[in-house]
Formats: C-alpha cells, sequence, structure tokens
C-alpha cells in the first residue's frame, strides 16, 4: 500500500509539471502510457493522481495499442459539442429571416424599425424558440456571408441618356482649350460650416483624454453664422481658390469669386487669355436653369474681354467634378477634428492644404453681402450675349465678351 501512495504522489507531481502544457490528445496519450507502464490497476492508480476519468485514461491506452499514426489532431473525429445548427436545424433559416432584404421579410416584423444587433437578434429567435447567444449569431452570420456595413453613397437617382455623351463633350472642350493655353476651371460650392466651437468631423492626434470641448448643441452662433466657401480649381495648375463667404450663396457671389480668381491669379498664369472654360454643376448658385448665374457670367465676359464657355456636368453627377476630389476633399482632410472657431480660422486652414501631387490653395474672406430673390426679366435674358452650343444647349453654352449685357 505505500509502494501505491508513493508511485501515486510521484505521478501526481509529474502530472502537475507536464499536464498544463499539453494539449487535450496529448495528456490523454501520457496518461495511457503510465496506465501500461503500471500495468494491472494502473489505469484508476492514473486517475486518481492526475484527477482523470479513468474512461480518459483507458481511451489512451486503446489508442496507444492500436497502433494510430501519430496525428495533429486533438480531439477524434467527430468528438467536441455538436455545431448549434445541427442541434437546432431551423436556425439558419430563421436568423435569415430577419436580416435578408426586408421586401423578403415579415413587413410587419418588430424588428423592421429597430437596429439589428447581434444581442436583438439572439434575443428575437430565442422568443422563437431558437435558444441562442449573441456570439452564436455573429458566428452564423459571418459564416452566411454577412458582415456590418455602412451606407454606401452610390444611388446617383435617375439616369440621363446623354450622360456618358455629356461628359465626352466636356472632355473634348476641356482638351481644345488646354491645348490652346486657355485655362480650364472647376467651380463648386463646398459644404457650408456652421463657425465656432462646434464638433467637426474626424480626428486629430491629441494627449490622451484631453479632446477638444465643443458645444453639445448645433444651434449657428447669431454673431458668427455660417461660412460659404465657394471653390474655383484650375485643372491644368492643379491650384485652388476659395472665397468663404459670410453672406447667401448667390450666383453673384460665385461669379465673384471667379473674378477674384481671375484678377489676381489666372490672368497672370494665362497672360493673353482669349477664352475660359468653366466647369459647373447642374444645380445651386451655378445651375443651368439659373438666370442671374448666366447674366453675371456675361458681366464677367464684358469686363474681362474672354469668351466665356460653360459646361455643366449632366444631372446626378456632381460627385464626379474635378473639385470635389481634388481640391475639397483634401480641405475636409486637412481641417478634420478641428473646430471652425473663426472665419479667420477657416481661411488659414483651407490655405494650409496641399498634397504630394503640388496642389496649392489660396483662400480669403468675402464679406460682401449678396441679397436673394434677385429676378432676371425675359428682355434682361433675351439681350444677353449668349450663344447655346448645337449639343445640348441648355447644359452648353458660350457667353460674348463683344456685347455688353
Amino acid at each position: 500500500m505505500a509502494i501505491g501512495v508513493e508511485v501515486e504522489g510521484s505521478l501526481r507531481a509529474k502530472f502537475d509539471s507536464l499536464l498544463p502544457h499539453l494539449d487535450e490528445r496529448q495528456r490523454r496519450l501520457l496518461l495511457g502510457a503510465e496506465a501500461r507502464v503500471l500495468g494491472h490497476g494502473g489505469i484508476k492508480l492514473v486517475a486518481r493522481a492526475a484527477g482523470a476519468s479513468p474512461t480518459t485514461v483507458s481511451r489512451g491506452v486503446a489508442e496507444l495499442e492500436s497502433g494510430v499514426d501519430p496525428s495533429v489532431r486533438v480531439r477524434q473525429p467527430g468528438a467536441g459539442r455538436k455545431l448549434q445548427t445541427d442541434v437546432d436545424p431551423g436556425l439558419g433559416d430563421a436568423l435569415l429571416a430577419l436580416v435578408e432584404p426586408e421586401e423578403r421579410g415579415d413587413p410587419m416584423s418588430a424588428l423592421r424599425w429597430t437596429t439589428k444587433s447581434t444581442r436583438t437578434l439572439a434575443r428575437v429567435l430565442s422568443d422563437s424558440g431558437h435558444q441562442v447567444s449573441a456570439w452564436t449569431v455573429a458566428n452564423l452570420l459571418h459564416e452566411l456571408g454577412f458582415s456590418l456595413q455602412g451606407n454606401a453613397k452610390q444611388v446617383e437617382g435617375a439616369t440621363h441618356e446623354d450622360r456618358a455623351a455629356q461628359f465626352a463633350y466636356l472632355n473634348d472642350q476641356s482638351a481644345q482649350h488646354m491645348a490652346a493655353g486657355q485655362p480650364v476651371i472647376s467651380v463648386d460650392t463646398k459644404k457650408k460650416e456652421l463657425v465656432g466651437l462646434y464638433k467637426n468631423g474626424g480626428a486629430q492626434w491629441r494627449p490622451s483624454g484631453d479632446p477638444v470641448r465643443v458645444n453639445v448643441h448645433d444651434f449657428p452662433d447669431p454673431k458668427l453664422g455660417k461660412a460659404n466657401p465657394y471653390g474655383v480649381y484650375d485643372v491644368t495648375a492643379n491650384d485652388g481658390w476659395v472665397s468663404v463667404g459670410t453672406d447667401h450663396d448667390t450666383a453673384a457671389f460665385t461669379v465673384e469669386t471667379i473674378r477674384r480668381w481671375y484678377t489676381q491669379i489666372g490672368n497672370n498664369a494665362y497672360p493673353g487669355a482669349k477664352r475660359l472654360l468653366v466647369c459647373a454643376d447642374g444645380g445651386g448658385s451655378n445651375g443651368y436653369r439659373l438666370r442671374a448665374w448666366k447674366a453675371e457670367l456675361a458681366t464677367l465676359a464684358a469686363e474681362t474681354g474672354l469668351t466665356i464657355t460653360v459646361c455643366h456636368l449632366p444631372p446626378g453627377t456632381s460627385k464626379w467634378n474635378k473639385i470635389e476630389h481634388r481640391l475639397f476633399s483634401h480641405i475636409s482632410m486637412n481641417w478634420r477634428g478641428r473646430p471652425l472657431t473663426s472665419h479667420q480660422v477657416i481661411i488659414d486652414l483651407i490655405g494650409a492644404t496641399t498634397t504630394k501631387t503640388g496642389l496649392k490653395v489660396h483662400a480669403e474672406l468675402d464679406d460682401n453681402s449678396y441679397p436673394t430673390g434677385i429676378r432676371i426679366a425675359d428682355t434682361a435674358m433675351a439681350a444677353l450675349p449668349i450663344t447655346r452650343h448645337e449639343f445640348h444647349g441648355e447644359w452648353n453654352y458660350t457667353l460674348n465678351p463683344n456685347k455688353a449685357p
């Protein structure tokens, strides 16, 4: 008896040292090997010393005596807990019914107007008889090809039948002007920004636990108001100009921005220029239906002596305007996470925007007043020196400088 106790104590010390470092199969084989050496009664002795089941030790002995080749498998085929979908065959279909597009599910489902988190899905499935945890729901969703995704801005609305043709026409006009050394600009209004201590999207590096504190509510400051950035992007020179307006975003404001760009930069960059191509969206303060836009451009043509051609992007393609991804996107990245506390801060941040491709941006404040509601009479429109092109004259037109508007 003393010998048995001594052997058991020795085995217990050995197992305490080795077993924590072995996987399930290796532990089983070690116990089986020790039991075989001990002979009769060895299985029970080893099981007591290891704190294991005699059945586990017996399986280890059987595996060693069967002559099975070494394997990387920890458990035998079929061992371990069964998959939840095997235990509950209807679980997968029930989950799909909850998360697939709503038109394929029950329009009266309680989940139709809720956030479908894994906890919510698990609760609904459990209520319907499928006992499942949130972790299992997450794993099943991944197996079914689902992942967490946000909204993607890709729906452009109705597609005009001549959209491709208009882009080809605009590209041809641009190529002609650039080949002749004439300026080509892309213009647009950037998103209006609240001026003051307001949250600005994005993040910037700061000491841990020390974010910039901003206002809880985004009510406009009655004194500072909003900033209306309107940009001009020189396609050839890769230069930008942004006027930060403090009043309304009107056609007069947009053309004044083009005027300032040409007077201070464009005139020197393109000495002797006779023509100017303006690429613009189809709506907003430079929309193709806006009479004031055309009247203001006619005035600019008369002042500068430039023949101004305008080509609008076809409907639903405003995000394809070059100024969006060559100028505005870089401005947004440059000031991300920074509260736009004043108009001067906005101007400084815009002016500091650069890229590896050599983008340079000039920004200045335009605090002029631009009243709204100005109407252009039919007689005044008829007198404008405007020539509509044969191809979609509503989108493509030229303003002649020889005749004063």
